[in-house]
């Protein structure tokens, strides 16, 4: 998870409800100078992006980089997809992990880490069935009940 010193570009809510989190990673990501400005302005989105790998290389796919604003024909496809960097024996495992049934890569966060580098919080995942996705909305609301009437109870109301 990223510290206070990292500052955070975009972050896939949508992964925490239908995956359940399994392992995670940490990613370099191949950019352009274009899109690094773009990320600057916090113009990225993650949702339904996910991570490939082929050829033993990981490649990101839908994550969308909006066009810098001052950029010109330097600026690349929004949508296009994108290499990540990890070490050679982290791809090795996923992709052992990838072809077991019911495992996904899923992108959780795009950040700058403390040295100005954009990184991605990958996670290896596993889908969620309806009931699951049920029964943590029903444990959330049920922990947002005790939580509320702990604090009533506490200012004495």
């Amino acid at each position: 998870m990223p510290s206070e010193r990292r500052s955070l570009i975009a972050t896939n809510k949508k992964a925490f409800h239908d995956y359940e989190i399994v392992e995670t990673f940490e990613a370099g990501i191949a950019l352009t100078g274009t899109e690094v400005k773009s990320l600057r302005e916090n113009r990225a989105t993650l949702r339904d992006s996910f991570a490939t790998v082929r050829n033993a290389e990981v490649w990101l796919h839908n994550l969308h980089i909006a066009s810098y604003s001052h950029g010109n024909r330097s600026n690349v496809d929004p949508d296009r997809t994108r290499k990540l960097l990890l070490h050679k024996n982290e791809i090795r495992y996923l992709i052992g992990k990838t072809k077991e049934r019911g495992y996904t890569l899923v992108p959780l966060r795009l950040y700058f880490s403390p040295a100005g580098l954009v990184k991605v919080e990958l996670a290896l995942a596993r889908g969620k069935k309806l009931y699951d996705k049920r029964e943590a909305l029903a444990e959330r609301d049920t922990k947002r009940d005790v939580e509320r009437a702990l604090k009533d109870r506490t200012l004495g109301r």
